[in-house]
């Protein structure tokens, strides 16, 4: 067998943000299978490569999970070249290392290929460092879609002591917004919704902890990503300068 796979990190959207190593080997693959929400400008890096969606979208069908793992393993077998596309970073809120532990009891060759993640990237794009001298030295990552899995997290965070990332979240934005005032933040503390980051879609909400829940939401395809704790206050300074959206050889902020 000479197939490898590489599960590859596609960053929040621009793909002026992949590493060197992703172009590269999307440049050299021979089947790509991608998320929903890589955007079509990334999948042109890949000219020669068939190309087929795996992403899975809330409420809608979509390609199993283990049927994604048969199609690594099947192709590489094949002594093809796979590039498992995904999402952000490969091993941040998604299932990349359910992917990697079926490759190696496969006995599939493969490589991890970071990428950045909405965690991180989506806060800078709207202006908001995620940590910050004297307002936050932490930040906490959760996945929004399951509260079984971030209540106990948030539940034993105490109040304001870190910044909060909520990937996947949209949601339960209410849910988790009167979970942390029912554990003591306050009110008045500064939460923000980005959607969209990196992309020609990307907007961001502001406002309070306790108006987050009722925040609207665009009418969008787009990922959107919670953020809450002192450190959004800086967007109102910050947002403005930060470089958004790529168009052409300028880049316009949104």
């Amino acid at each position: 067998m000479s197939g490898f796979v590489w599960l590859v990190g596609a960053g929040p959207g621009d793909p002026d943000l992949l590493t060197r190593r992703a172009a590269r080997v999307l440049s050299e693959a021979d089947l790509v299978l991608y998320d929903a929400l890589v955007s079509p400008a990334t999948l042109d890096l890949a000219p020669r490569a068939q190309r087929f969606p795996v992403g899975k979208r809330a409420g809608r069908p979509s390609v199993d999970q283990e049927t994604i793992h048969r199609l690594m393993i099947t192709t590489a077998r094949r002594g093809r070249r796979v590039v498992r596309l995904k999402g952000g970073d490969p091993f941040v809120c998604g299932r990349g290392g359910e992917e990697a532990l079926a490759l190696a009891a496969a006995g599939v060759p493969f490589e991890v290929v970071p990428g950045i993640s909405s965690a991180v990237a989506a806060p800078a794009a709207a202006g908001i460092p995620v940590t910050h001298r004297g307002l936050a030295s932490a930040f906490v990552v959760v996945a929004g879609h399951a509260e079984s899995g971030y209540r106990p997290v948030l539940e034993g965070l105490a109040a304001g002591s870190a910044t909060v990332v909520v990937l996947m979240g949209l949601g339960a934005r209410a849910t988790i917004a009167a979970l942390l005032l029912r554990g003591g933040w306050p009110a008045a503390t500064p939460a923000a919704i980005v959607h969209g980051a990196f992309t020609e879609e990307q907007q961001a909400w502001t406002g309070t902890l306790d108006a987050l829940g009722e925040a609207p939401l665009p009418e969008t395809d787009a990922a959107g990503t919670l953020v809450i704790g002192a450190v959004v206050s800086l967007a109102a300074t910050l947002g403005a300068a930060v470089p958004a959206v790529q168009e052409g050889d300028a880049y316009a902020v949104r």
